[in-house]
């Protein structure tokens, strides 16, 4: 199979983007790129070093100067944040320059994959569950007006997904 455009994975974190995008890129044979890994690489520190330094709005507005360059790429698979919606330009790049793919899962799956990572600064709080569940209501709608179709990962495994996204992809590309 060969995918003409870019393949965008949006979602909240530890639904599985960047795992999941790293798979199907193999599987396709495209460039894969993690937008949070680039950012780092770009800054030379970590994100959690950088919401220390200059906050979130730092660190969005580093993040919107990535994604503009990288969905001018082609050929690639890219794995965004969890807020890369939260940018109208940042919704617009994704939209108008690639298959936008939201990959959901429950609080429960979200929670117990992000619960040993310490790389993930809006989850260094009291209550990680509240705090998911408040970003998940304020984020999903937009998740869902930029996306192509969403995919469900609770309970399913790597291949399963993969598999779900290619069917996707051989029917709508």
């Amino acid at each position: 199979m060969r995918i003409l455009n870019n393949i965008f994975f949006i979602g909240p974190m530890g639904v599985g983007k960047t795992t999941i995008a790293r798979h199907l890129a193999d599987e396709l044979n495209m460039i894969f790129i993690d937008s949070d890994h680039e950012i780092e690489k770009q800054a030379g520190v970590t994100i959690p070093f950088i919401f220390e330094l200059e906050g979130e709005i730092g660190f969005r507005q580093r993040e919107e100067a990535i994604i503009a360059e990288l969905t001018a790429q082609s050929h690639i698979i890219l794995s965004t944040g969890g807020g890369v919606i939260l940018n109208d330009n940042n919704r617009q790049l994704l939209r108008n320059r690639g298959n936008v793919i939201y990959l959901h899962a429950s609080i429960n799956d979200l929670l117990e994959r992000t619960a040993h990572s310490h790389n993930r600064p809006l989850l260094k709080t009291k209550n990680p569950r509240k705090q998911l569940e408040m970003l998940l209501k304020e984020r999903h709608s937009l998740y869902q007006a930029i996306a192509n179709v969403t995919i469900e990962t609770g309970g399913c495994s790597i291949c399963q997904v993969v598999t779900t996204v290619l069917k996707y992809l051989e029917n709508n590309c």
